[in-house]
């Protein structure tokens, strides 16, 4: 008879490979070379139901830690999760726990996204206070989901807590998935499809899987009803969608546990926030900032010129070299090398990088009429001319082209061209800039609009056109109207932004009637969304007469 003897988890230094791997991302990142550190793997926290979390420690192994770093999340404690959250600072002086959340890689129960962040953070500071390597006080860090299980455990901040890093990270679920007006469609189904699969079978087998996702999401995404077509790619494995892509308002219970904008009230401790102009989470970040700020807490802000996952490659770099500079300063007592607690990137300008003391800086409102012509002109003319027309057919919606998705691949500033051939699409160009403007904050679109279908969404974007004639995109915003076929001048606040239109350039608004599948189709017929089946067109008309502006904040 064999008999298993329990062992306590071991430290122990990481391999050649993982060295080499240390060396390689020092260099892409332009970090100084760090130290020697230990790995503990197989840490298991007890939560209040019984279900054990587990979670690797890193140690510096030549230095007194200059403090502890929590991070939680669902991605797994692999090369790339730990290369990026824990090595890079344990190689630095700091002592990081990584944690799996609840359900994934190792981590008992069941996975079920953000909703028991809370209670699990908590169980997991309890559990902290009793082990020999805790020495009273720990800051968090983390990108997405990561930032996300830092405003559950500021929900009831631990009296340990010294210091928070959130990355492009939302506070609010349900304003991810719902807040511009319509289900995040893209976003959570994609992200829904790689979470399912993520821990299945090798490494080889999950690179080729990878590699035809988005085509098979694609084809779901493309289906109807929506959340049929969708549960038929997630073959059950990601019970949760059903959920998230049909309880769009805010006000159902679905969603308390994903709300966490008690947070914001709540917290006390430093905080460091860092966005990306071309994140989906910019709106959350901006709306995290204004409320600190506003409350006067100690809080910093970054804003690159960044997609969701450029964050953590394209900007990586700066993103660590900012988070040991906050935690540096606010949790291990080192002096602070940040000269403002505003850093934003102004897209087109060069260099970028502008620092103040807040956000937005001061501006001054300017508008641009639609003329016509198609034109847009600093004062409205008052010439009569005939309504600009479109129809949008939601049997053939319009696409998304770039902007702020999670795929890195579609994401991001891209030539609008394409997408403004077609017949769906309008545009309304300004005359070629003769000196600068740079905007600052959120750009507002007021649109005279009217529709034959009282259900109709308008999808406007603001970009510049560079002297070749490409259109880049700016900054996006959305609308939902139940009312369209009453004739009204609609609203639309986009996307904060800091951009720089230069001489030559054009300024372009682009009025189309949706963006697929970045943004759920509007069936056209009043039925749900998420299982309506029946499509019906609408034909726009956009009256020009001078009631259609564009609203920049400028700079100067």
């Amino acid at each position: 008879m064999t008999t298993t003897v329990a062992t306590e988890p071991v430290a122990e230094r990481p391999g050649r490979g993982m060295q080499l791997a240390d060396r390689v991302l020092d260099r892409v990142w332009r970090l100084p070379s760090g130290g020697r550190y230990t790995v503990t793997r197989g840490l298991r926290a007890p939560m209040r139901d019984g279900v054990e979390l587990i979670g690797d420690l890193y140690t510096p192994a030549d230095v007194e830690p200059l403090g502890t770093i929590l991070v939680r999340g669902p991605y797994g404690r692999t090369t790339l999760n730990s290369l990026a959250f824990a090595r890079v600072y344990a190689a630095r002086g700091w002592q990081v726990l990584l944690q799996s959340v609840r359900g994934t890689f190792g981590s008992g129960g069941a996975f079920d996204p953000m909703r028991r962040e809370i209670e699990d953070g908590q169980d997991t500071v309890a559990w902290m206070r009793g082990q020999p390597w805790f020495d009273g006080t720990f800051a968090t860090l983390g990108l997405s989901y990561l930032g996300f299980t830092q405003w559950a455990l500021l929900m009831d901040p631990p009296p340990e807590l010294a210091a928070s890093v959130v990355v492009v990270g939302p506070h609010d679920f349900n304003l991810s998935a719902h807040g511009i007006g319509s289900f995040s469609l893209a976003d959570f189904l994609g992200w829904s499809d790689m979470v399912a699969h993520q821990e299945e079978g090798t490494l080889l087998r999950r690179l080729v899987r990878e590699r035809s996702a988005a085509r098979r999401q694609q084809s779901a995404m493309d289906g109807i009803p929506l959340v049929a077509s969708g549960e038929a790619l997630l073959a059950g494995k990601a019970p949760w969608y059903r959920d998230w892509a049909s309880r769009p308002e805010p006000s159902d219970p679905f969603w308390r546990p994903m709300q966490l904008s008690a947070a914001l009230d709540r917290v006390r401790t430093p905080v460091l926030l860092v966005g990306g102009w071309q994140d989906l989470f910019i709106r959350q970040t901006l709306q995290q900032w204004t409320h600190l700020h506003g409350r006067g807490l100690d809080v910093a802000l970054t804003v690159g010129p960044w997609t969701h996952a450029d964050a953590a490659a394209r900007g990586g770099g700066r993103v660590v070299k900012e988070a040991l500079d906050f935690l540096g300063s606010r949790v291990a007592g080192r002096p602070a090398t940040r000269p403002t607690p505003v850093r934003v990137y102004v897209t087109g300008a060069d260099p970028g990088w502008r620092g103040s003391t807040d956000w937005p800086p001061p501006t001054t409102p300017r508008s641009l009429y639609v003329e016509p012509g198609r034109g847009l002109a600093a004062a409205a003319s008052g010439r009569p001319a005939a309504p600009v027309t479109f129809t949008y057919d939601p049997a053939d919606p319009t696409p998304a082209l770039g902007g702020p998705l999670l795929d890195p691949k579609a994401s991001g500033v891209v030539d609008n061209g394409p997408l403004e051939a077609r017949a769906d699409v309008v545009t309304f160009t300004g005359e070629a800039l003769t000196e600068t403007v740079e905007v600052a904050g959120t750009i507002v679109v007021e649109l005279a609009h009217r529709s034959d279908n009282p259900h109709a969404d308008l999808f406007v974007r603001i970009c510049d056109v560079d002297e070749r004639g490409r259109s880049f995109n700016v900054t996006d915003g959305f609308a939902r109207l139940t009312d369209a076929d009453r004739e009204q001048v609609v609203r639309v606040e986009l996307a904060g932004t800091a951009h720089r239109f230069g001489p030559g350039h054009r300024i372009r608004l682009q009025v189309s009637g949706g963006a697929h599948p970045r943004l759920a189709r509007n069936l056209g017929s009043g039925e749900p969304a998420a299982t309506g089946s029946t499509l019906r067109p609408s034909a726009r008309t956009l009256p020009v007469d001078g009631r259609s502006r564009v609203l920049l904040p400028v700079v100067g």
